[in-house]
């Protein structure tokens, strides 16, 4: 908020602002509004916070400046929101872009670890066999080298 009334300020300057508008704060000035409408007293256009109780003392015109100069920093805090909300919305984009290819490298991956533990299993009933005709082989040279004895 002290951001926002340094903006005040600095957009202000060269209109007629009197000190007390710059501690203005729209968030409080809903607060006392919305207290106000909970207890059943609706406020007046008299009491309205928009321009502090000092700008009553201000000529229509100095009025109109200040209201503007509102308006332009309130339009450049929505405009510095409407940014960030972008910001927010490319990083996010690139976040679901991201986690979208680690999805699918993962799913790429579940399938080769498949596929390479069907190659194992494959191999090691291969070398079974394998080990199976050693070993009736070598029992075979065996009982020849028997017979040749």
């Amino acid at each position: 908020s002290s951001k926002i009334r340094n903006m005040e300020v600095q957009s202000a300057d060269g209109i007629a602002v009197l000190e007390d508008c710059i501690g203005f704060s729209l968030t409080k000035t809903i607060s006392k509004v919305e207290e106000k409408l909970k207890k059943g007293v609706l406020p007046d256009c008299q009491d309205d916070d928009i321009i502090p109780r000092a700008g009553n003392e201000m000529g229509t015109e100095a009025q109109i400046r200040f209201l503007k100069a509102k308006l332009r920093v309130t339009q450049e805090d929505l405009a510095n929101v409407v940014f960030e909300c972008r910001k927010k919305d490319d990083e996010n984009q690139n976040l679901e872009t991201r986690l979208k290819d680690t999805e699918d490298e993962n799913t790429r991956l579940q399938r080769t670890i498949s596929l390479q533990q069907s190659q194992t299993e494959k191999y090691k009933m291969l070398s079974q066999e394998a080990n199976k005709k050693n070993e009736e082989l070598q029992q075979e040279v065996t009982a020849l080298e028997k017979v040749l004895q």
